[in-house]
């Protein structure tokens, strides 16, 4: 098997319409084949957001590499997202000024080709393999849930009130519930990780066409500067990762074999 490489890249922007920027965004590799990279977006109605989505990042990024090495990097991730809603739920009671503080974030882990992605709040997680670009995670927002309950089209949730109100962020609660993504990347895979900003002015289709045959600085620039040639309303933060130099699709075992390997390896830890 050949070991990926990952060209990573992030950038964050505060738009077209604000002075502050309560985005965040960050990465870390341990080697050029294993990386985390993490996206926030600090909520803006609570007081303390940009405090938020600034601590997100740092505690995670600096959990995950004080984890023991010996430990999967997707585990290391999900401790490390628990850790840093702890810290913030902490200092939002300590500090009477960040009372309520919170953030939403999207965060990976990449070893060798398989992705773990931790994610709270309405930042996204795409997948852009050849010229199909694929939504991996779900929004926990109002308008996202009553769509799921066929409550609501897609189409009307866009532009809904309820489309910024979060059902689930980092910090508002001691505990909370975390999205556990997991998949097999392959060479020539983009992913893209980006705050409501971009993707509200943005259709996915606009996106996979933004990062594709760049490499991942360049892809970043591109998506902030045509989101802000909309006049986005928000911050936007764009994290692109390409693995350039992965196992291709169509090597080695897949299917039901290669999903029977990867619990075996999974038990074996």
């Amino acid at each position: 098997m050949i070991d990926n490489e990952l060209d990573i890249a992030a950038i964050s922007d505060a738009g077209t319409e604000r002075d502050d920027n309560e985005d965040c965004c960050g990465s870390f590799a341990e080697d050029p084949a294993c990386a985390i990279v993490a996206v926030a977006d600090g909520v803006s109605s609570c007081a303390g957001g940009e405090v938020a989505s600034q601590m997100a990042i740092e505690v995670v990024i600096r959990a995950h590499r004080e984890g023991a090495p010996t430990v999967p990097a997707g585990q290391r991730l999900y401790r490390a997202v628990q850790q840093a809603n702890i810290a913030i739920h902490d200092r939002s009671i300590a500090v009477p000024e960040l009372r309520g503080m919170a953030t939403t974030l999207t965060a990976v882990a990449l070893e060798r080709g398989e992705l773990t992605a931790i994610h709270i709040g309405d930042s996204r997680l795409y997948l852009v393999r050849g010229h199909v670009i694929e939504q991996l995670t779900k929004d926990h927002t109002v308008a996202a849930e009553k769509v799921r309950f066929g409550l609501m089209s897609k189409e009307r949730a866009r532009t809904h009130v309820d489309n910024c109100t979060l059902v689930r962020s980092v910090g508002r609660e001691l505990i909370v519930s975390r999205d556990r993504i997991t998949r097999r990347l392959v060479q020539g895979d983009v992913l893209i990780l980006c705050t409501d900003g971009l993707y509200n002015v943005l259709a996915d289709e606009e996106m996979a066409r933004l990062v594709a045959d760049r490499d991942s600085a360049t892809a970043c620039r591109d998506l902030i500067a045509a989101a802000n040639a909309r006049g986005t309303f928000d911050n936007a933060t764009a994290a692109v990762v390409r693995l350039i130099g992965a196992t291709p699709a169509d090597d080695g075992p897949s299917g039901f074999v290669a999903s029977l390997r990867r619990l075996v390896r999974g038990f074996g830890r």
